[in-house]
């Protein structure tokens, strides 16, 4: 495993991330501890979750297991508030305290070690909100913030108050990034991307700014698998699984089916190619995983050992025509 960190002196990180969004609180909750005591057992350190996950129960079958491993030091929390309801945003200071008061109790923790706005909304200043998440950091509440799910405009124009007014700031950005291109909104509107070839701007911003990326749909909900071909999206669409519907194009296909000819080259796996276009670039990215089981785990971190060169990446994502 490699690790960096996510700000200058800031506990040590994992380069992979075990995300949770498909934990839900239930009476047994042990085959999804099994694969958070795996992703710890390899050595990926830091579990990333939210309020608005699992039906806003996935805290609280966190908290369960930081209770029943007694691990909580050993790993590197993540939590996002202020996820919108079905009536209204919720980006706002009341609700950002409401998620953060709860969280600390539902994970049984006395401390988040990053905490996310886990969407934007446009009207709203920044002011109260940097202002309300600084509050909490020089609490001890949280041990750092950031943001999912905001334009690299939004991101500058909070840090640049934060410069202003002698504040801490945002630290990292969680966006969707993969080699795969959105050709539709996966999600509920308001998720920002920065992949594909009209979020050239925001990746040349993360590329000088150097902010972590923690890439969410990092495998583009499977598309990166290897598992779908360009025949089945032709003959079959409609039996690929709605998590890679967003991401089906001539484009995708032919970034994966380059996937394949590099995986030959490098004696590994189309997964482990497509993560290591991720880790290999030119930004500070921290792929976000996940990963069903241990063996997916472990595949993953594999493409720690695929060294791509900078004339690789750039065929693996259309901008060069051959090797």
């Amino acid at each position: 495993m490699e690790y960096s960190t996510f700000e200058e002196g800031g506990k040590k990180v994992s380069r992979f991330i075990v995300g949770t969004m498909n934990i839900i609180n239930k009476d047994d909750n042990e085959e999804d501890f099994k694969r958070l005591d795996d992703a710890l057992e390899l050595g990926i350190n830091v579990i990333d979750t939210a309020m608005g996950y699992g039906r806003g129960t996935t805290e609280i079958a966190l908290g369960k297991y930081f209770e029943s491993r007694k691990n909580r030091d050993e790993v590197f929390l993540i939590s996002k508030c202020c996820h919108p309801s079905p009536w209204r945003t919720r980006v706002t200071t009341f609700d950002m305290e409401a998620d953060l008061n709860d969280a600390l109790v539902k994970m049984k923790t006395d401390h988040i070690d990053l905490y996310m706005l886990h969407r934007d909304d446009p009207t709203k200043p920044v002011g109260p909100l940097v202002e309300t998440l600084d509050k909490y950091y020089r609490a001890g509440k949280i041990g750092a913030y950031g943001a999912s799910n905001w334009s690299i405009e939004r991101i500058q124009e909070a840090n640049d108050y934060c410069r202003e007014h002698g504040l801490k700031g945002f630290s990292v950005s969680s966006p969707n990034y993969s080699l795969a291109q959105q050709y539709s909104n996966p999600f509920a509107p308001g998720c920002v991307s920065i992949s594909g070839p009209e979020n050239v701007e925001a990746r040349q911003w993360y590329e000088k700014t150097q902010m972590p990326v923690l890439a969410w749909s990092s495998m583009a909900g499977g598309m990166m698998s290897g598992r779908f071909t360009r025949e089945m999206w032709k003959n079959h669409p409609e039996e690929l699984p709605g998590s890679v519907q967003a991401y089906l194009g001539e484009e995708n296909f032919t970034r994966l089916e380059r996937c394949a000819q590099l995986a030959e080259k490098h004696d590994c796996e189309i997964p482990q190619i497509a993560l290591a276009f991720e880790i290999d670039g030119p930004m500070n990215v921290f792929p976000i995983l996940g990963a069903a089981n241990k063996e997916e785990l472990e595949s993953s971190l594999r493409a720690l050992d695929v060294k791509l060169t900078k004339e690789e990446c750039e065929y693996l994502d259309l901008k060069k025509e051959e090797l």
